[in-house]
């Protein structure tokens, strides 16, 4: 059956419903968002995609995604280079930035262990973490910060002992009840986790 929708318009539907979290429904609803737009700004957003491969590289330390090599945060002397936290995606990075609650350096994995999607420590950023630490002489700390996923904790573990082989000191964030949750709403691996990773008053 022929689509009801032009070719151009149908074409937009079929790359937003590739993005993660967009079914077609979504997409239909963002490809006639754009369509209504004035011409000048569907442009400009065209354009902004457009450019992303040309001008998004990774940085050469941390690897997170940047305009400049290296990146803004490894660039800024002022912060701490005896910790370094390693996260999953440059998302994570953005969080952690945007809570202010860390001055350190970051190191980006692009990924969790996942054996059955054929990911292993090869297709993560894991050896170019130990050569920056053996850069420094183990003189750093390494805080893992991967999600509470089973994946993120596989991860967590393998970094852990692979760090731990060469002497260097490893931290874990802890997880635990989000604040504003009621407890009884918390799941069994939260409530261990957080009963874990408890502190002292």
């Amino acid at each position: 059956m022929p689509s009801a929708f032009p070719p151009a318009l149908e074409r937009l539907i079929k790359n937003f419903s590739k993005l993660p979290g967009i079914g077609e429904k979504s997409a239909t609803r963002l490809a006639l968002q754009v369509l209504r737009w004035p011409e000048g700004q569907a442009a400009e957003f065209a354009e902004s995609i457009a450019v992303l491969h040309s001008r998004i590289r990774l940085c050469s330390s941390c690897h997170t995604f940047s305009e400049q090599d290296p990146c803004p945060v490894c660039a800024d002397p002022r912060r701490d280079a005896s910790k370094i936290c390693v996260v999953e995606d440059p998302g994570d990075l953005l969080a952690m930035e945007k809570a202010g609650a860390f001055n350190g350096l970051y190191h980006v994995l692009h990924g969790v262990l996942a054996p059955m999607d054929g990911i292993g420590p090869d297709q993560l950023k894991l050896k170019e973490l130990m050569q920056r630490v053996e850069q420094r002489g183990g003189e750093v700390e390494v805080i893992i910060a991967t999600s509470s996923t089973a994946a993120g904790e596989a991860t967590a573990s393998f970094l852990s002992d692979m760090l731990a082989e060469k002497g260097v000191r490893t931290s874990r964030i802890a997880c635990g009840i989000p604040m504003g949750m009621d407890l009884k709403y918390a799941d069994k691996m939260t409530l261990q986790r957080a009963l874990e990773a408890r502190i002292k008053y």
